[in-house]
């Protein structure tokens, strides 16, 4: 029998980050379903115990180091080590660079890069004792440039290139580092993007789903099964890669 693992998703209360979670308890692994708050993650813990699965929630605010200490040695005492992290936690604070604030600014970086540092450095140590890890991080298409997204953009393209650095720094531990950049996926960040620019959502979908080669818009599921991929023992070879995961090319 294949050993259970170990992971921390972060963000998992809802969207994406829930459903990479139901996705890596199916595939047999053990659970930790991180948001900021401990309570909102009950319900993504709830449908993967019913469905036979081990998951666990934690609150931590993955931008508060001390915080991220403690979230990683409950897991580790709680569930095991942890040897798989997704760090999939992030905000919007989207507006044009001449009304952007500093704290617009500052919230998305300490949320989307300080996170992921700190989230990766909390659990590196496990997964070089164990000679076995895998690091995942949630980019975007927006890493290519998007109007109004400055900080969101830079952070996403700033993911890129830390999992980049981590595949080199700790290949030669058994660690691989990669990065997915979802295209527009269906969640409550876009239809709050779609009521900023006071557009109905399934208007919204549908215009979007016009530009995309597969004519259709993303599901958290997509995201999830790419993440599966890159969590598994058989993507061992593949490190420091970013898959697009759009509905068509992207570069």
């Amino acid at each position: 029998m294949t050993e259970q693992r170990v992971a921390i998703v972060t963000g998992a209360a809802r969207g994406i980050g829930a459903a990479v979670a139901h996705r890596l308890a199916k595939d047999g692994n053990a659970v930790a379903v991180l948001d900021l708050d401990e309570r909102a993650c009950e319900g993504t813990v709830q449908a993967i115990t019913e469905a036979g699965g081990k998951a666990v929630a934690v609150g931590c605010d993955v931008s508060k180091s001390g915080q991220v200490a403690a979230a990683a040695e409950r897991v580790a005492a709680e569930l095991g080590a942890p040897t798989i992290l997704v760090n999939n936690a992030g905000v919007l604070r989207d507006n044009l660079l001449f009304k952007m604030s500093e704290d617009d600014w500052d919230t998305v970086m300490s949320v989307h890069l300080r996170g992921s540092f700190l989230m990766s450095r909390a659990c590196q140590a496990h997964m070089v004792d164990a000679g076995y890890g895998r690091l995942v991080f949630l980019s975007s298409t927006s890493a290519l440039g998007n109007r109004g997204q400055a900080n969101y953009a830079s952070a996403k393209a700033g993911l890129q290139g830390l999992a980049k650095t981590l595949a080199i720094e700790l290949g030669k531990f058994g660690v691989t580092a990669n990065a997915i950049a979802p295209g527009f996926i269906e969640t409550d960040m876009t239809v709050a993007t779609a009521a900023r620019v006071g557009v109905d959502f399934e208007e919204f979908k549908k215009a979007t789903a016009a530009t995309i080669p597969v004519n259709r818009t993303g599901t958290p599921e997509d995201i999830a099964a790419a993440a599966s991929f890159f969590c598994s023992e058989e993507a061992g070879f593949v490190s420091g890669q970013v898959l697009y995961v759009a509905g068509g090319p992207r570069n």
